[in-house]
């Protein structure tokens, strides 16, 4: 499969290596991303948090959609 971002960018040639865990698209090595998370699963009174942390791939257009989520900036404006 080809990455879509590259068919995009005319680039027709690119393969892809995995699908964004947001929008499902298939991405290449250039718009992806691997993000570590922590797991956090009710466990009553122990622990919480899995010790080892988890692997997320997502492409470059939703992280930067999570990241300017959490930032305060919103349809192209930053609020101060």
């Amino acid at each position: 499969m080809k990455c879509y971002d590259c068919l995009q960018e005319a680039r027709r040639d690119t393969d892809g290596i995995g699908i964004c865990s947001r929008c499902n698209l298939f991405v290449c090595a250039d718009h992806a991303l691997v993000i570590r998370h922590l797991l956090h699963q009710p466990n009553g009174l122990g622990r919480a948090t899995s010790r080892v942390p988890a692997r997320r791939l997502v492409c470059t257009v939703c992280r930067t959609a999570e990241t300017s989520a959490t930032s305060g900036d919103y349809a192209g404006t930053r609020q101060n």
